[in-house]
């Protein structure tokens, strides 16, 4: 019974705290908070009593929120800026919106009046098809004065943004799309990219394809286009240079490490004696037997083949504009080879488990000049990656 009476409690304590948030979202002016509240209770159960204080809130928030936002779109309306325009398209869009996310709870009654809510909804498609127009014709023409005035790369992606929120309002307005594809080309900063080798050491042909295609890395830049293979001729606002600097590979080595071990190992059953001599017998007189053990040695011989291989190379950054460096970063990468087996002599029954394992490996052959330097690479990739990424030029 307790129990029950504590539930109870508990949830008239959450329902009246949902009530309470929403009214002071009401009484702060917050009203779409306020509403945004009512509306997801009373979908749940416009039904429920506990839920009736939330249909008395939408009500009143709904007035208020209307009275405001059309007051502020009369005033934007009667300023006559154009600049205005998206914020009256919003605002009747925004009211719209709102009506047809209550008209569905309907019909929502107050029980304790004797009453339905009530909400004066207009009808407000005319004022958003008109100042939808109003306002795409406001930025194709914003859009295009950007694109024939743009003095930089920065003018044309504005121009890129009108026509994007243009697209979005009115998809297929006149010539938006061909004008956007225009924008985005004209915007767009060209990265030319380089390679070069200032070591002793092959740079593998597979290892530099790999470092030089941006398509594998992921990276997605929209207003970036890096060329691993320049166009000749064409004008880069960026350059991008990975020098290779220091390509270190150590000899071939084979390190030998000798482990003697001993044990106990179990050799059959004896019979177990006095220290007279005399074999032992159990009450029944049965001879005792006992294990009998027996120490075996083995020399156990561990190779390590070991190879190393250390890239060091500079990534830098420079705009071909002014021909000034902007960023320079450090890189390098180490790749190990390491390769374990081993051999034995005497008994082997004196291994522990972890060193009899290492008796079914054999030598391998070691891995190339090549293959190493490449295998380095693979980390080198994605700290190149890395500071691509983090990269900008603006």
């Amino acid at each position: 019974m307790k129990k029950s009476i504590l539930f109870v409690a508990t949830v008239f304590l959450i329902g009246c705290g949902g009530v309470k948030k929403t009214q002071e979202a009401l009484n702060s002016g917050n009203y779409i908070a306020a509403m945004n509240k009512a509306i997801k209770n009373l979908a749940e159960n416009k039904s429920k009593k506990s839920h009736q204080a939330y249909i008395i809130l939408l009500e009143e928030a709904f007035a208020k929120n209307a009275a405001r936002e059309l007051e502020q779109i009369s005033f934007l309306e009667k300023d006559g800026n154009p600049a205005n325009l998206e914020a009256i398209y919003n605002g009747y869009s925004s009211l719209k919106k709102l009506q047809e996310r209550i008209k569905p709870l309907l019909p929502l009654t107050i029980y304790d009046e004797g009453r339905d809510a009530r909400f004066d909804f207009k009808n407000y498609n005319e004022a958003i098809l008109s100042s939808k127009e109003e306002l795409t014709a406001y930025l194709y023409q914003n859009a295009n004065q950007l694109l024939a005035g743009a003095t930089d790369k920065m003018a044309y992606r504005r121009a890129y943004d009108e026509l994007k929120y243009l697209n979005q309002i009115n998809p297929g307005y006149a010539d938006t799309e061909q004008k956007m594809q225009e924008a985005h080309e004209k915007g767009l900063d060209y990265v030319k990219i380089a390679l070069y080798n200032d070591t002793q050491q092959i740079i593998p042909e597979r290892l530099e394809e790999e470092l030089l295609d941006f398509n594998t890395y992921g990276i997605n830049n929209f207003w970036t286009q890096y060329h691993a293979k320049p166009i000749e001729d064409f004008k880069y606002d960026f350059a991008m240079e990975l020098d290779f600097n220091e390509i270190n590979i150590s000899p071939e080595r084979v390190n030998e490490k000798q482990i003697i071990k001993e044990k106990q190992i179990k050799d059959g059953q004896e019979f177990l004696l006095d220290n007279n001599g005399n074999v032992v017998k159990d009450s029944l007189g049965n001879k005792i037997k006992v294990d009998r053990f027996k120490t075996v040695r083995c020399e156990f011989y561990q190779f390590t083949q070991f190879k190393t291989a250390q890239i060091g190379a500079k990534v830098r950054f420079t705009d071909l504009r002014n021909g000034q460096e902007i960023n320079a970063y450090p890189l390098s990468s180490e790749f190990l080879f390491e390769h374990i087996y081993a051999n034995y002599k005497g008994d082997r029954r004196a291994l522990d488990t972890d060193l009899v394992a290492l008796l079914d490996l054999a030598a391998v052959p070691f891995p190339s000049n090549e293959q190493m330097v490449y295998d380095a690479g693979e980390d080198l990739k994605l700290r190149l990656k890395e500071i691509v990424s983090r990269n900008n030029f603006n």
